[in-house]
């Protein structure tokens, strides 16, 4: 085999949808960039509308970019301790299992038509699926941790999971019925009316649940900073550290992805020329507006106070579980009416 026909093979496999999806976009070094860029702007928002000085004026004619800098250079080659009261195996392992969930969505996450790395009718349980089981390696990091703060903190990611997952799961199959599908990308295609218009009580339903989900203002329940420092996070140090705090907004990045796609027309309405000519118009297209929703959500740090556990409970049951049962039943009627 010729030098070129091994060269050739290789950026064919690499622009496959099946490695360029989940390792390039959507996925992990575009999640690494968006997540370098959203806490970025969320410092900046919040220092604008705060008065924070710091981050509102240190490097200033740089934007603040020295910051992160800073804190990425800290995080990379602060050491790594393990405590010795923690439960080393589960200490180590608990953050690598987190990271790994917290991407492995974007191998069913469509970013143009016919562009998706798993191709299933039922990407959508699977992305849920896949989300709803990041809690679990969050409360195996608190119980590992051996610390009071951090075994809190995983005791109110266990009670925070029961007060979102429920709605946001009903929101979402309500959709896939007004649809008639669970594939992500068949939702996109059959979007003739964004899903935000049809159905706005499960698109509100869905988006504070995936605030909730995510762990941002007004739900930073979990972690609690005033309260318990950093909840599960608190006897990570280093790079581990950064990858529990990278957590939130991974998540926040898929579920933003997720609610484009689902509310938003995904990609359309660009016309079908454009991206039968160069699919990546599509993925921007999607991608520009997730971003847009994930600078609205983190903006909120900035005029809402934190929930207590209890309050967040009380209006995941009573409010959003009953607007999610409102919703289904909306979707059915007006799947009724559109006769589809």
């Amino acid at each position: 085999m010729r030098t070129m026909d091994i060269i050739g093979f290789i950026v064919k496999l690499f622009l496959s949808p099946q490695v360029f999806a989940p390792i390039v976009f959507p996925g992990l070094l575009t999640a690494l960039v968006v997540l370098l860029i959203i806490i970025w702007a969320e410092r900046k928002i919040a220092a604008r509308i705060q008065m924070r000085v710091g981050p509102l004026y240190v490097t200033r004619h740089l934007g603040g970019v020295l910051q992160m800098l800073a804190d990425g250079t800290r995080y990379m080659f602060q050491e790594f301790i393990v405590p010795e009261t923690a439960d080393r195996i589960p200490f180590i392992v608990a953050p690598i299992l987190a990271l790994t969930l917290a991407i492995l969505p974007f191998a069913f996450i469509p970013s143009a038509p016919g562009f998706s790395p798993i191709s299933s009718p039922l990407t959508l349980p699977a992305v849920l699926a896949v989300i709803s089981a990041i809690p679990i390696s969050v409360l195996l990091m608190g119980w590992a941790s051996n610390n009071k703060f951090s075994i809190q903190g995983a005791v109110r990611e266990a009670f925070m999971s029961l007060g979102y997952e429920v709605p946001l799961f009903i929101s979402a199959i309500s959709m896939s019925i007004l649809y008639g599908t669970m594939s992500l990308e068949e939702m996109v295609t059959k979007q003739f009316i964004p899903g935000l218009i049809l159905n706005p009580i499960a698109a509100f339903t869905f988006l504070v649940s995936m605030i909730m989900s995510a762990g941002k203002l007004p739900f930073d329940i979990v972690e609690g900073e005033q309260e318990i420092v950093a909840g599960p996070y608190v006897e990570y140090t280093g790079i581990i550290f950064g990858i529990g705090m990278g957590l939130a907004y991974l998540k926040l990045y898929a579920l933003s992805l997720i609610y484009t796609i689902i509310f938003l027309s995904g990609w359309e309405p660009l016309p079908k020329l454009l991206y039968d000519i160069y699919p990546g118009i599509a993925g921007i297209f999607l991608f520009v507006k997730a971003f847009l929703l994930m600078l609205f959500i983190v903006f909120l740090r900035s005029v809402y106070g934190r929930y207590r556990l209890d309050q967040a409970l009380k209006i995941g049951w009573r409010v959003y579980f009953v607007m999610s049962i409102v919703s289904l039943i909306l979707s059915l009627g007006v799947r009724v009416i559109l006769n589809v």
